[in-house]
């Protein structure tokens, strides 16, 4: 659903200098741990939205809420997540943030009706901010630099880990036990992860810059004004002042927030950094891509459940051939990019999505057998493998070292928000379409659902044509010193795949 700072940081400071360094297993497992509990939850709860419905008579509208609650939450927040770290010491607020998860985690499992879970789901979204960013940092100035790229690289995993299975996993906690289920198993983990963080990680420090209070309130409202305008114009009519009054309030929000982001001496949001034309357009991009690929499977994995009548964990397993492929072409695509470009690997990815998800549109029927859809379910997971490297890497191309936790921040937050838009406007396709959440009629909603996100992710596929080649030269060509200084480099931003990733999640 899902994230973070991509990007390692320079060694931060410490007030725990007489400390002796952790064993690298133990900060591996103190940061690695809640990252996968927070990065699990972005997609765990897809396959239980059918049974939720059942459960709570839940209505199409609050079904996008469970997922919607928790993405917004998270991205109007990790920015100022890791201001806070900065300014009050980057241990404490992950602890914090490990806390608020996990109790908020029980409420979510105690929730006796829609609204509140859908507000238990909101604080884990906040949670969830505060663990992802501080994750990577942390671990990177707990290790010493000759270690760092591959305890990064073992983070990564565990990241990718997280996304590919949280289908899996709600899928068989559903199957064994009962909805509640999946947010009960993150109450032990998160009570033995704040133990880990407090015994294995330093409380390093970073600049105390004033918080943009004022840039948190304009974007969180704006979003969430514009979202719930989207979510609520099928049934309470487009032209409705409930309506009208949503998306103008939220217009006016995000216009206010440029503004202010434009002069204040601290932003949430650096406007700046859009300068740079690789930068730009690889938001444009991945935004593009988590708003067709994850609102088309919040569709997709629902018909599975609804129209082909699989058990949660059947359909779990039956997308696990789009899930899982990430994960091996993911790291192929980072090997590639420098030589083959950046450019090229993206538009071929989000070409192979968006045909994938036309393909699919063919196949949106009770009597299609499953196996029809094994080859666009591969085809998808190939294209998103090639999309997640290569983009992280054109974030960060050409931004200043001192940029790189603002950029990857900002990429993760324009990534969630895409997730969040993706959802609701493929949920107000779906149901003015005439979908509605039983076998005859989920497939004649599900069908110009898809096809939108199939659109958005070939437009945005024509706007990655706008990014530079991103091929670099070798190591070989070069002294021994700027050698060394790249190894450096790629070893900060050997994370960046999976973390992408996690954002998008």
């Amino acid at each position: 659903m899902s994230s973070a700072i991509e990007a390692a940081p320079a060694p931060p400071t410490s007030r725990a200098a007489g400390r002796p360094p952790s064993p690298l297993w133990l900060v591996l497992v103190a940061t690695a741990l809640p990252m996968f509990m927070a990065t699990l939850d972005n997609l765990v709860m897809t396959n239980a939205l059918p049974v939720l419905h059942e459960e709570f008579g839940a209505s199409v509208e609050e079904l996008q809420w469970f997922m919607n609650a928790y993405t917004l939450a998270f991205a109007s927040t990790i920015l100022m997540a890791v201001a806070l770290g900065d300014r009050f010491g980057r241990r404490t607020v992950f602890v914090i943030g490990i806390v608020v998860f996990t109790l908020s985690s029980a409420f979510a499992a105690l929730a006796a009706d829609p609204g509140q879970l859908i507000a238990t789901r909101a604080l884990q979204g906040f949670g969830a901010a505060a663990i992802m960013p501080l994750s990577l940092t942390l671990l990177a100035g707990s290790v010493p630099l000759a270690r760092r790229p591959l305890a990064i690289g073992i983070w990564g995993g565990v990241a990718g880990l997280g996304v590919a299975t949280g289908p899996l996993i709600g899928g068989a906690v559903l199957e064994g036990w009962a909805w509640q289920a999946i947010f009960w198993i993150n109450v032990p983990v998160g009570i033995v992860s704040v133990g880990l963080a407090l015994l294995a990680l330093p409380n390093s420090f970073g600049a105390r810059l004033r918080a943009d209070v004022v840039g948190l309130v304009l974007s969180g409202l704006g979003l969430l004004a514009v979202v719930y305008g989207i979510v609520r114009g099928n049934e309470a009519g487009w032209d409705s002042l409930e309506v009208l009054g949503s998306l103008t309030a939220g217009g006016i929000l995000l216009a206010s927030f440029v503004a202010w982001e434009a002069r204040t001496p601290a932003p949430l949001l650096p406007l700046r950094l859009f300068r740079d034309r690789s930068f730009t357009v690889a938001n444009l991009a991945g935004f593009g891509f988590s708003f067709g690929a994850f609102g088309s499977i919040f569709i997709l994995i629902q018909f599975l459940q609804v129209v082909q009548g699989s058990t949660p964990l059947e359909a779990a397993l039956q997308t696990s051939p789009w899930t899982l492929a990430p994960m091996v072409v993911a790291p192929l695509a980072g090997l590639i990019a420098p030589r083959v470009g950046t450019r090229t690997l993206i538009v071929t990815g989000l070409l192979a999505l968006g045909g994938a998800l036309f393909w699919l549109t063919g196949l949106l029927d009770a009597s299609v057998e499953y196996s029809s859809y094994v080859a666009p379910f591969i085809v998808a997971g190939i294209g998103m493998g090639l999309v997640f490297a290569p983009s992280a890497t054109a974030v960060l191309a050409t931004m200043a070292a001192d940029d790189h936790a603002k950029a990857s921040g900002t990429n993760s937050m324009l990534r969630e928000v895409g997730v969040a838009l993706g959802i609701a406007v493929s949920t107000a396709v779906f149901t003015g379409a005439g979908g509605a959440l039983n076998p005859v009629d989920y497939a004649v909603g599900a069908e110009p659902a898809v096809l939108v996100g199939a659109a958005v992710l070939v437009a945005s596929a024509l706007v990655a044509l706008l990014l530079p080649s991103g091929k670099t030269v070798g190591a070989a060509t070069r002294d021994e010193g700027s050698a060394r200084e790249t190894a450096d480099r790629d070893a900060a931003t050997e994370a960046e795949p999976i973390e992408a990733a996690v954002a998008a999640g």
